[in-house]
């Protein structure tokens, strides 16, 4: 259908809005440039902004968020490309310990208005190196905002607000969803970060997901309602700001929770839901709150090993039944 875009064409797109709106953002990493990226997710870009604005770099994760903060401290709001999540390892430093505490430690005189946009997730066989969902350990640094969108309109219009925070964002674009495709975005469109969206109604249980995990909640929840069970699936959208209201407000309608994470079960962000909701929503719990989330252990290239690490339907439908029979 001529109407629908894919995922991995609103990343391009949802840049491309802002670099005409705002000649300060601009763009770093490695192939973004003519390549159009390695998962063309910036295919366009340099063709319509040229070099000045949209920088090849050196394979440097160091030098691509080094040189986005100085950018971001002296007046831009770059938006750098790590190729694949599990190599912000390299460039820690600059994430964990200098980038989100500028602002503070200035008292406010100097902001750090950066996006780093990744590629995250697994589902693909691409090996222990390059599978994983590292939104867990971004969450765990204060001053950073986390944005994972799991639909094209999502990206276009959470990337508008990522690039106009005045914070530093991690933007995890999930690499099992860029084919994917969808409803196109509205002109100006934008989505505030910290915002969840009921994306299924149901009255019987609430699945909360992030990224690729949502659409396997919709479609564990399709089968679900074939037997009865009809669950409402929350789409968190963020993990900072996180929007516990919405998830407490399905949790009074349905009075069961089920969370569905890539992350490892071992400091995932489910945890953190989970321990919000046992604090203050506890009286709204009929039943144990059950997390699905990936397994502790490297992730296998082999599909079939990989499939039995992540989270899948038959997991979450699983888990499902357990709270629906308790």
């Amino acid at each position: 259908m001529a109407d629908m875009i894919t995922y991995r064409e609103a990343v391009a797109e949802g840049i491309a809005r802002e670099m005409r709106r705002d000649a300060s953002v601009v763009c770093l990493g490695e192939d973004i440039g003519e390549a159009g990226g390695v998962f063309k997710t910036t295919a366009g870009l340099w063709a319509e902004f040229g070099p000045e604005r949209v920088w090849d770099t050196p394979i440097s994760e160091q030098a691509i968020v080094g040189a986005a903060m100085g950018a971001a401290m002296t007046g831009m709001r770059p938006v750098a490309e790590i190729m694949f999540s599990d190599f912000l390892a390299c460039c820690w430093d600059y994430l964990a310990n200098e980038i989100p505490k500028v602002r503070y430690m200035t008292g406010g005189q100097v902001t750090v208005p950066l996006v780093v946009r990744t590629a995250n997730g697994g589902g693909l066989g691409f090996g222990a190196q390059h599978s994983q969902a590292t939104e867990n350990w971004a969450l765990t640094v204060p001053g950073l905002k986390i944005a994972a969108p799991a639909t094209p309109a999502d990206v276009i219009g959470m990337m508008a607000a990522a690039i106009r925070s005045d914070d530093p964002v991690v933007f995890f674009e999930h690499k099992g969803l860029l084919a994917s495709k969808g409803t196109p975005a509205p002109p100006e469109h934008v989505v505030e970060l910290g915002r969840a969206a009921v994306v299924r109604e149901g009255a019987d249980v609430t699945l909360v997901a992030l990224a690729s995990m949502v659409p396997v909640a919709l479609r564990a929840a399709a089968r679900l309602a074939q037997e009865g069970v009809e669950a409402e699936v929350v789409d968190l959208r963020c993990l900072v700001p996180l929007d516990m209201s919405t998830v407490l407000a399905s949790l009074g309608r349905t009075s069961r929770l089920v969370t569905v994470e890539e992350n490892p079960y071992q400091g995932g962000w489910g945890a953190t839901v989970v321990s919000i909701v046992a604090d203050e929503g506890f009286a709204l719990l009929d039943a144990p709150i059950r997390r699905v989330a990936g397994e502790c252990v490297p992730l296998p290239f082999a599909d079939a090993l990989e499939e039995e690490v992540i989270p899948t339907v038959d997991k979450v439908v699983a888990a499902v039944r357990s709270l629906a029979a308790y």
